[in-house]
């Protein structure tokens, strides 16, 4: 469902913005609501790969080998 908004914003500015929905075939609204869909999605990826960042770092890197001496061996004074 679609809903109207009503935006304030400086007249040179909605001239340039009507200049510009005009040479990409296209009008402002389309505009602003395709860069509100592209914004929200960049946020909603950012918090994904945040999340499964924090999981990984929790979890700690698995990078393989053995440890061989106790921990108190490795800190010996």
């Amino acid at each position: 469902m679609k809903q109207n908004i009503t935006l304030s914003i400086e007249k040179n500015l909605l001239q340039k913005a009507k200049f510009l929905a005009v040479q990409r075939n296209s009008s402002i609204s389309q505009m602003l609501s395709q860069e509100l869909e592209k914004m929200v999605s960049d946020a909603d990826k950012y918090e994904i790969a945040k999340r499964k960042a924090l999981k990984t770092l929790k979890n700690g890197f698995r990078m393989g080998g053995k440890i061989t001496a106790s921990r108190d061996e490795l800190h010996a004074r």
